[in-house]
């Protein structure tokens, strides 16, 4: 039926290189022309490139001279020509799709096209690539032709000054790691000034190893910690102060509105208590929220009412329906004044800064494309999350490499024995042998076992990209054998040695089928390269660990009803072919989980957005007073409308209203109740506006307005930042506790939306609040400056001097235990390193 399907409708991939075999067909018609340009007239094309831009062409209009221009200059400068299938891939990158294209076919040069032509704009473009050995061999090589034809290259990588990195994306084609654009960005919206920003707007990128770093590192975030500043004394210290006050005296609580402050008498106790001269001192921020959170702890916060103590834990009461919130905190400090209050152990603050998923990151590109030996498998999920299409280019030349049917044998032992001995046997005919196994710990096995019987070999793991690299060159040269775990060494080709090709080429050694089938294509690519000969075999035993999980076991019986002992495998394609939808079912269910975690990751996605977006315009606003204005307003009607709530004016609690708007933003007796007695809500939150606005100008009188402006900074910037870091924290508690909280019919996704948004928006009230308090009550010093509100963030190789900054590490223990483990090792966590 597919096959009748095909003939009517057309195969989709024949389709689209249809339509790139007649772009490629005018690319090559154009060499005979270009031929003929000097150096320097080649090199001149690239400005009269970027003037048709600014006339109104599109990259599109220029891709077919493009394209022929950095064809000919890689003839001249690095002495390749690229192939047809070449301009293939390279038409598919520009298209923002992922082109698939086979070890050894040259995706290196064929990315520099796309590179050239998108570059023109002059926006700049990203080459990620999965490690810095690559981001750097590629920047050096290609780097020159780019260079040749006028452009600037870049490269980003770990350790790298704030300077150094702004001139590497300054460059119009920049090289990198995934990890390292990733942690630039999150620094980036970390920063205190505009120009400390080192990336511009994220334009193009194109990803090397697409499927390895969109797909198998995807649920990974990327985490930039620090210690919190607040430290388990602080709340000590502020819970030992509050219950040294009295009610009505020391602070005023308002029941409706559950807000309680101090007084005048509980601000003058409270500075000589903690020997401060001012409480509402800038520097005293951190003081009066710890103070105000263990008033709130004390006085609104009622044991078995709101919260309950549990297995020696504090636990959330859902106002609602009384059930306890398991897994869910307080946000803001509170959760811990608490754990003071009930004298209990303070459980240790957010650690996290920022955080991003590659999921999350690389969708904030204006344009992703991709190249990689193996994603066809993978298509539903790059059209799906990303919105690409996967083109399987064709080969330059036909693949020679025999791949044989799996060889199954009836243990695991077995399948050891019969692998050793055929690395042997190839070895003394001097043929290379390249091993594949899906554990560090088989690559380990099979060593000891080689080492027994004298044959030598390399042992490849991750480790150390450097030394990786160079021991891939040699694995073609004849007699070399290697062990590799599938992922090791990705990126380098294996090139064939004197007189291996007479010898059946490079031999592939499968040890176990991958979960995933992308992976063992990858390893069988490794063989047959640019049409070499080659072998790929894979040897299983109905012990692994995908057998033994897909039903082995009447395949087991079967063994045994025909007597058939250990050193007989069965080879055969019914075998192989079971083996292949286990596969795709594993596939399937792991695509299911990634799709999962991108519906949680996009909650915090978007208000990630909304945040860095306004931080931003913090940073690049020349006067705030609009923003601080509007927020005071907010605080202002807010305040205004929970205390005229009732119907009638008479149960309105304006004395609750006078004392908050004369505590948190006038002074002591500057507004009566008198004054608001007969207006409507509206009118009521008019009079105080004025009167705020009036403090407001008062206190813009006393400075010059430069002090006035950054005055607004400070205390903006340290706000947003400090409240959406705990957020963060939060959304992360939230989303850990969520599925103890899916009972009968609940959508755990959609309570996390619903709770996610809520808090979100208790967040912004709680920056408007804070922000409008201190800006109208804050005393200003005359050497005012921004700071970390996540000082001396700890790096994570740890040592050295105190005050550090924040070192990004790629976090762990997020795994869950049974998604594949992060070392790559294709088990799951709880087999490998969670076990």
């Amino acid at each position: 039926m597919r096959g009748l399907l095909k003939k009517v409708f057309g195969d989709g991939n024949t389709r689209q290189l249809k339509k790139l075999e007649e772009i490629a067909a005018q690319i090559e018609a154009l060499e005979p022309e270009i031929e003929k340009l000097s150096d320097d007239q080649l090199r001149e094309k690239t400005n009269d490139f970027k003037q048709r831009l600014e006339a109104g062409e599109t990259l599109d209009d220029i891709l077919v001279e493009a394209y022929a221009v950095v064809r000919e200059g890689a003839k001249r400068v690095l002495k390749m020509r690229p192939f047809h299938v070449q301009l293939l891939g390279a038409i598919a990158l520009h298209n923002g799709d992922i082109a698939e294209m086979k070890t050894g076919e040259g995706k290196t040069l064929a990315s520099t096209m796309p590179a050239y032509l998108n570059a023109l704009e002059g926006k700049g473009v990203h080459i990620v690539t999965v490690n810095e050995y690559l981001a750097d061999r590629d920047a050096k090589e290609m780097g020159q032709l780019f260079e040749f034809l006028g452009l600037t290259v870049g490269l980003n990588v770990n350790g790298l000054s704030k300077d150094e990195k702004r001139e590497a994306y300054v460059a119009d084609i920049t090289y990198g790691t995934n990890n390292e654009f990733g942690f630039d960005y999150l620094r980036d919206n970390m920063v205190l000034y505009k120009e400390q920003m080192v990336q511009r707007p994220l334009n193009y990128a194109i990803i090397d190893e697409v499927d390895s770093i969109l797909i198998d590192e995807a649920r990974t975030p990327l985490i930039i910690s620090g210690s919190a500043q607040k430290s388990e004394n602080m709340y000590i210290q502020a819970n030992t102060f509050v219950r040294s006050l009295k009610n009505e005296e020391d602070y005023s609580y308002d029941e409706k509105t559950r807000n309680v402050q101090l007084t005048e008498e509980g601000i003058n106790k409270a500075e000589r208590f903690f020997n401060v001269e001012n409480l509402y001192d800038l520097s005293n921020v951190s003081l009066t929220h710890h103070i105000s959170q263990a008033l709130k702890a004390h006085v609104v916060m009622k044991r078995d009412t709101d919260y309950v103590v549990q297995d020696g834990e504090v636990v959330i009461v859902d106002q609602f329906t009384g059930r306890l919130m398991k897994g869910r905190r307080y946000s803001d400090g509170l959760h811990q004044s608490i754990e003071a209050k009930e004298g209990m152990q303070i459980q240790k603050e957010s650690m996290t800064l920022a955080t991003i998923t590659f999921q999350n990151l690389f969708r904030m590109y204006q344009k992703i494309s991709g190249m990689t030996g193996t994603a066809k498998t993978e298509e539903e999920e790059f059209r799906n999350i990303y919105n690409m299409d996967v083109v399987v280019i064709p080969t330059n030349q036909p693949i020679g490499r025999d791949d044989r049917p799996d060889l199954i044998y009836k243990t695991m032992e077995g399948k050891f024995r019969a692998v050793v001995d055929d690395i042997k046997e190839r070895h003394r005919k001097g043929q290379p042998v390249l091993v594949g196994t899906v554990a560090v710990e088989t690559s380990e096995l099979i060593s000891k076992f080689l080492k027994k019987v004298g044959v030598p070999h390399n042992v490849l793991n991750a480790k150390n990209h450097y030394r990786e690299a160079e021991i891939i060159l040699e694995a073609g040269q004849k007699g070399a054998v290697t062990i590799a775990t599938n992922m090791a060494g990705r990126g380098t080709d294996i090139k064939l040695g004197e007189g291996v090709k007479e010898l059946g080429g490079l031999a592939v050694v499968g040890t176990e089928r991958h979960e995933s089938r992308r992976i063992d294509n990858q390893l069988r690519g490794r063989s047959g390269r640019q049409g070499d000969p080659g072998i790929s075999q894979f040897y299983l035993s109905l012990e692994d660990e995908l057998m033994r999980r897909f039903g082995s076991d009447n395949m087991k019986a079967m063994m045994d009803r025909l007597g058939m002992d250990d050193t007989q495998p069965i080879e055969s394609k019914m075998v192989s072919r079971a083996v292949e939808s286990a596969q795709k079912r594993v596939e399937g269910n792991n695509f299911d989980a990634r799709k999962q975690l991108l519906s949680y990751d996009d909650v915090l996605r978007q208000q990630r957005e909304i945040i860095y977006e306004q931080r931003f315009e913090v940073l690049d606003s020349d006067s705030l007073r609009p923003i601080v204005e509007g927020m005071l307003q907010t605080t202002v009607e807010r305040a205004v409308a929970s205390h005229t709530e009732e119907e009638v004016q008479e149960d309105w609690n304006l004395e609750g209203l006078v004392a908050y708007v004369n505590g948190n933003l006038l002074d002591t007796d500057v507004l009566s109740e008198n004054e608001l007695k007969g207006k409507e809500p509206e009118e009521i939150t008019e009079y105080i506006m004025a009167l705020v606005n009036k403090k407001y100008d008062e206190k813009e009188q006393e400075l010059s307005p430069e002090q006035m402006r950054e005055f607004e900074k400070v205390i903006l910037l340290r706000s947003v930042d400090s409240k959406w870091m705990d957020h963060i924290d939060q959304m992360d508690q939230l989303r850990q506790g969520i599925h103890l909280r899916a009972y009968g019919q609940t959508d755990p996704l959609r309570e996390y939306q619903m709770e996610g948004f809520a808090m979100f928006e208790q967040m912004v009230a709680s920056i408007n609040e804070e922000v409008s308090r201190f800006v109208m009550k804050a005393q200003i010093r005359e050497n005012l400056q921004r700071e970390e509100v996540a000082k001396g963030a700890t790096a994570v190789s740890g040592g050295g001097e105190a005050k550090k900054k924040p070192k990004p590490f790629v976090k762990k223990d997020t795994t869950g235990r049974n998604d594949p483990c992060p070392c790559g090792s294709g088990k799951k966590y709880k087999h490998c390193h969670g076990n």
